[in-house]
């Protein structure tokens, strides 16, 4: 895996991220989701890399990136603190401007970034989600049910920690056991990582605060610019046939339209975790997307 890719831990004003980066040309930046680390883009970056130079990150709080303290408000790990960080590991790195293909909770981040950052992103790929305030403002009885982790992992300090400290492998079991339409998509030593990351607390702690911060500061913030900011750079949007996105909306292009005024994407023949189950069409319609 990540053949040719160099590790790195680069300090940020906020934390020490963790990634690897290889490739040459244009860079692109891949941002993982929950229970995941950058790992999930194993059969995605080395084919990307042939054309741009790839950056594989994990966001802040997940797998070897720093767990800095939390305040009461739980701004350190808002979408726009943990964007922070990308922008600072992409500026060490000798890139100002980049494409970013992102997934779930980094496909959150990755939108934060393009609407806070707009000269920094040049073209946004976001996968299997819909925007924080979009999701919230629609939520129901069907949502509510589908989407349970939100209200669990946000639930008030120590709830969840203690909750996953009794059987840190519970949680990402039932993910990657449940979310996928393909079997088998994950590695044994893939899967093995995703679980070792929730035996450490710090983690566990940190991707709740997450959590907390999408239910408060980053619904306001959405809300707030909904209608008032849109996304500047051109957008692809990929879902899966089984993914977390088509139980819940009609059409979520529509959604997406709502953000961006340049918006394409099409499903996936997927459950949730488009990069792992369809390793090959996500990488076509990234390259294309790109071109």
């Amino acid at each position: 895996m990540f053949d040719g890719f160099e590790e790195f831990d680069i300090e940020t004003s906020g934390t020490t991220i963790h990634g690897r980066h290889g490739g040459s040309g244009p860079p692109v930046l891949l941002l993982h989701g929950i229970p995941e680390t950058h790992l999930m883009w194993h059969r995605v970056a080395p084919q990307l890399a042939e054309h741009y130079t790839v950056v594989a990150t994990d966001l802040r709080g997940y797998g070897d990136s720093g767990k800095p303290p939390s305040t009461p408000d739980h701004e350190p790990y808002s979408l726009r603190a943990i964007g922070r960080d990308q922008i600072e590991v992409m500026g060490s790195l000798g890139f100002d401007t980049f494409r970013v293909a992102a997934h779930d909770r980094g496909a959150r981040c990755a939108y934060r970034l393009a609407l806070d950052e707009p000269d920094a992103v040049v073209r946004l790929a976001v996968m299997d989600v819909v925007p924080v305030g979009s999701a919230y403002d629609r939520a129901d009885k069907e949502f509510s049910l589908a989407t349970w982790v939100w209200s669990f992992l946000a639930a008030p300090h120590p709830l969840p920690e203690r909750f996953i400290a009794a059987s840190p492998a519970t949680l990402p079991d039932l993910m990657l056991d449940t979310w996928p339409m393909v079997k088998d998509a994950f590695p044994d030593e893939v899967r093995a990582e995703y679980l070792a990351k929730f035996r450490d607390p710090e983690t566990v702690h940190a991707i709740c605060e997450e959590y907390r911060a999408s239910a408060t500061l980053d619904y306001e913030q959405d809300e707030r610019d909904h209608g008032n900011r849109k996304i500047a750079c051109p957008v692809l949007f990929l879902w899966g046939e089984q993914g977390s996105v088509a139980p819940l909306y009609e059409n979520p292009l529509d959604i997406w339209r709502e953000w961006a005024d340049d918006v394409r994407g099409e499903p996936l023949p997927a459950g949730h975790f488009i990069a792992e189950e369809a390793p090959e069409q996500t990488t076509r319609q990234l390259l294309d997307f790109f071109a």
